[in-house]
């Protein structure tokens, strides 16, 4: 089996490489590396089932040779990220995600999206299940994110309406794990790396907004579940355990034995309150749900974090 995985030099597409390879597949990465980086996907560059390609895929994607399965995981994921690239988030949710189902279906492969629990918006219902449509801001600054995965998903089920391409479509919640980026603006890599400078760490908001935190190894577990089923339309993937934004800073800071104090800043425009993923479809049709412990979770990203920091400082010096 082969697949190609757009993105897969991010932190969830590396992943993944990393758990095909190990299901014996043959994998081709493709990243332009706006925000994925060579470094995660380095110790696979040696493998004689993996290759990689410098692609931006919201031009046309050309892939000589049979392929299996087309993951779409191309696209800036944090909101740092996709407020600096809001054109070229637009454009890889759209024409990134018309030109990877084109090439599925050109190579009569299957085909996997990658979507968000983003799409849900600022809920007004908590837990999400997937029959809840959402509530977002089209136009406001992280519409960009939300309406290019909503669009995404669209397109897919049009293209497995019209054309009979075998789409999956997973909606993924707040992930974390080693090869995330220090300080890429997501509240866990935020938090650490202002408590590993000894800065004051910074909650936004009054901190009792609520987040769910799934460790990546539990997440690849159950998109590769949902890649082999014969589900098509979206798939909550996450861990229902919530936690507030302030409980989850004074863990994070405990953890690393740090001192400093936790500051208030003021709310982002849409920032959801809530976000916690409904997964009994997922316990139905897969029979997945997550199994690593956010403090088991969080010792083995954070000893990654330190690494990480220690090596940064290290070449700075």
């Amino acid at each position: 089996m082969r697949a190609v995985i757009t993105g897969g030099a991010g932190f969830l597409g590396s992943h993944l490489c990393d758990k095909l390879i190990a299901e014996g597949w043959d994998v081709l990465c493709l990243d332009n590396l706006i925000t994925g980086t060579e470094s995660n996907i380095a110790h696979l560059m040696s493998h004689p089932r993996f290759r990689a390609a410098r692609q931006d895929v919201t031009r046309y994607i050309d892939v000589p040779g049979p392929v299996d399965y087309v993951l779409h995981f191309a696209s800036p994921a944090s909101p740092v990220d996709y407020l600096k690239l809001p054109i070229q988030t637009l454009k890889v949710g759209a024409l990134g995600t018309h030109n990877s189902l084109g090439l599925a279906l050109a190579k009569k492969a299957k085909y996997f999206l990658a979507s968000t629990s983003e799409c849900y918006g600022d809920p007004q219902i908590s837990p999400q299940p997937e029959t809840y449509w959402g509530h977002v801001n089209p136009i406001g600054p992280r519409g960009v994110y939300d309406e290019a995965k909503r669009f995404a998903e669209a397109m897919t089920m049009a293209y497995h309406r019209a054309h009979g391409v075998n789409t999956h479509i997973v909606r993924i919640f707040n992930t974390y794990g080693p090869r995330m980026r220090l300080n890429d603006g997501r509240a866990l890599p935020n938090f650490v790396y202002q408590a590993l400078r000894g800065d004051a760490i910074t909650v936004y908001g009054d901190g009792k907004q609520t987040r769910s935190f799934c460790y990546v190894s539990d997440l690849i577990d159950g998109i590769y579940k949902l890649m082999l089923s014969d589900e098509h339309e979206p798939t909550n993937i996450g861990n229902p355990q919530e936690i507030t934004i302030l409980e989850f800073a004074r863990r994070v800071r405990d953890l690393l034995g740090a001192k400093t104090e936790i500051i208030f800043n003021p709310l982002p425009v849409d920032d959801p309150k809530q976000r916690c993923p409904d997964i009994s479809k997922a316990k139905r049709l897969l029979q997945w749900e997550p199994k690593v412990s956010l403090d088991e979770g969080l010792r083995l990203t954070l000893d990654f974090f330190k690494k990480q920091y220690a090596a940064e400082s290290a070449r700075a010096k």
